[in-house]
């Protein structure tokens, strides 16, 4: 007679919780990581964060040129134009998005709001701090709010608009056109959609 094997019944691996389930198919539709740099932030985080960089940036341009070492001096100025164009790619990057999701009202919202937000710290640094000098940074003629009034190196508040009205119809110009940009980088820049078995399958 052979001897039966007695087998053990399976045992059922723990369910997981929907929360958990719920939370890593949204991590997946948007590309959020747990934690890190990376991590995915709302809209409202990735204004912000593109506005710091900005005012780094317009404050580091006012440093005069003597005050780097002249060795450093050509990693400064890369440094510097990378912080100058970094704004709206790097709000971009952090926004909480579909991957499906190319361009939305948000994302061009999102543009004007960065460069209306650039444009008040561009304002208060040049009214309280100045301009900075061109090409290679450095302080102009000090705080604007000081040379309406002042005989030397006087400035008007027409030139002081035009200038200001100047940099807002370049800062939009740019931040849509890098919005619009990096959107179509994070998720190619080509999509076709063509028929596959019962289902359509995207490329």
């Amino acid at each position: 007679m052979s001897q039966q094997v007695p087998t053990r019944p399976d045992v059922p691996a723990p369910a997981e919780g929907e929360a958990e389930r719920a939370a890593r198919r949204q991590r997946a539709l948007t590309g959020e990581a747990v934690h890190g740099l990376w991590q995915r932030v709302s809209t409202r985080r990735a204004i912000s964060e593109g506005v710091v960089i900005f005012l780094i940036w317009r404050l580091l341009v006012l440093v005069p040129i003597t005050f780097w070492p002249a060795q450093i001096f050509p990693l400064i100025l890369v440094v510097l134009l990378i912080l100058r164009f970094l704004p709206p790619v790097w709000s971009v990057l952090r926004v909480i998005a579909t991957r499906r999701e190319r361009m939305s009202r948000r994302f061009f919202g999102m543009s004007a709001i960065l460069a209306t937000a650039c444009l008040g710290v561009d304002l208060l640094v040049a009214l309280l701090v100045g301009d900075p000098m061109q090409p290679f940074g450095g302080p102009l003629y000090g705080p604007d709010i000081v040379r309406f009034g002042a005989r030397v190196h006087h400035l008007t508040l027409g030139s002081f608009a035009r200038a200001e009205l100047t940099m807002y119809g370049l800062l939009l110009v740019y931040f849509l056109l890098a919005t619009i940009c990096t959107r179509l980088a994070q998720g190619g820049f080509l999509r076709f959609t063509m028929p596959s078995g019962n289902g359509r399958v995207t490329l």
